[in-house]
């Protein structure tokens, strides 16, 4: 496994893997490897040739208040995880070297980043896309796996492929959870035993929600007023939006139909989580 930190030569290496005909697989982490992570890199490695795997901590996709300064960082238990995955470059760059000074140039996705955690967090979108954007350019992979607890991300992520002509497969893994139900994230290490114990009220309202509809309730609004109730109970919970929307537009729907995706968002202490469920309701 070798580590390039040079976008030009992570270009140039991946530039000769295409030439002779191998098969790229990428995902794109900001570190900090957790079992989610890992069943990500064990998908790109069944379908790929080479697997190279990003460890970067994209600063422009973080708003002024958020935790960019204290991401947890861990690059020597990382390189020790993914050597054992067989990933045969992991692609570490330095900030100054993917965002030189003078840079000026940014990807935007519209209208699907204007809700949910577009909502919430403006400008998040913009940098996701930009470094990915940057991310493909560089690495110019055949194949690239993203997870669904960033359902969002997933969706627009899709949308910018297809619309700047990529041809790059996208595969969108399922999210990987905890015994309790907590999809497992990076920022999970921030919370503290009663918010932790408390943070599985995330799963437990997005099931109720899918037993709700399972059960019969169309109306959008009845399902999200007890999901809202549920978290609610929680004291140290604080609920920064919960909605049902179309799982490929995102649009918030009413009535529930089709593909859907609930999704919700709890700020717990200093930390935010995020998680949601996909389905189809006919």
């Amino acid at each position: 496994m070798r580590i390039i930190r040079s976008p030009k030569v992570m270009q140039r290496i991946c530039g000769g893997l295409k030439r002779e005909g191998k098969i790229i697989g990428f995902v794109p982490t900001m570190g900090y490897l957790h079992e989610g992570h890992l069943s990500l890199v064990r998908i790109a490695k069944k379908r790929s040739d080479i697997l190279v795997v990003s460890v970067f901590v994209n600063p422009t996709q973080f708003g002024p208040k958020e935790d960019f300064k204290r991401y947890p960082k861990d690059f020597k238990r990382d390189r020790f995880l993914l050597e054992g995955e067989g990933c045969d470059f992991i692609f570490a760059p330095r900030t100054k070297d993917m965002y030189p000074d003078g840079y000026l140039t940014y990807v935007s996705v519209d209208k699907i980043t204007r809700g949910l955690e577009g909502a919430i967090r403006p400008g998040h979108f913009r940098g996701v896309t930009t470094v990915v954007s940057k991310l493909f350019n560089i690495v110019r992979p055949d194949i690239a796996v993203f997870g669904q607890k960033d359902a969002q991300q997933a969706v627009v992520l899709k949308k910018m492929v297809d619309d700047l002509n990529y041809g790059i497969k996208m595969i969108i893994a399922p999210t990987v959870r905890e015994k309790d139900g907590l999809a497992i994230s990076s920022r999970n290490v921030y919370l503290s035993r009663e918010e932790r114990k408390q943070a599985k009220v995330l799963y437990q309202a997005l099931s109720a929600a899918k037993e709700m509809i399972k059960k019969g309730e169309r109306k959008a609004d009845k399902v999200t007023s007890s999901m809202t109730a549920l978290i609610n109970k929680q004291p140290l919970a604080k609920l920064d939006y919960v909605a049902i929307t179309d799982a490929n537009s995102l649009e918030p729907l009413k009535r529930i139909r089709g593909e859907i995706l609930i999704s919700l968002a709890v700020q717990l202490g200093k930390t935010r989580l995020i998680d949601n469920v996909k389905f189809r309701v006919n």
